[in-house]
């Protein structure tokens, strides 16, 4: 009986032990989210030929041949 009662003792403090601080939900911090934005463009490139071809056209509609 002796043994018994020793065995529930050493199983009722190590459960007790074990069971101290309770549950405790885990902690999930959320990752930060990186929107990489492409820079601006102005089309630059395609307005200064663009007014180029205009003013050509401009210059072979103005032409005057009427010699």
């Amino acid at each position: 009986m002796i043994k018994f009662t020793t065995l529930t003792a050493a199983l009722g403090l190590a459960a007790s032990s074990a069971l101290a601080g309770g549950y405790v939900a885990p902690v999930v911090e959320p990752e930060p989210v990186i929107v990489e934005e492409e820079p601006a463009s102005s089309n630059a490139g395609l307005v200064v030929p663009a007014l180029l071809l205009l003013g050509v056209i401009a210059a072979v509609a103005s032409d005057d041949d009427d010699t």
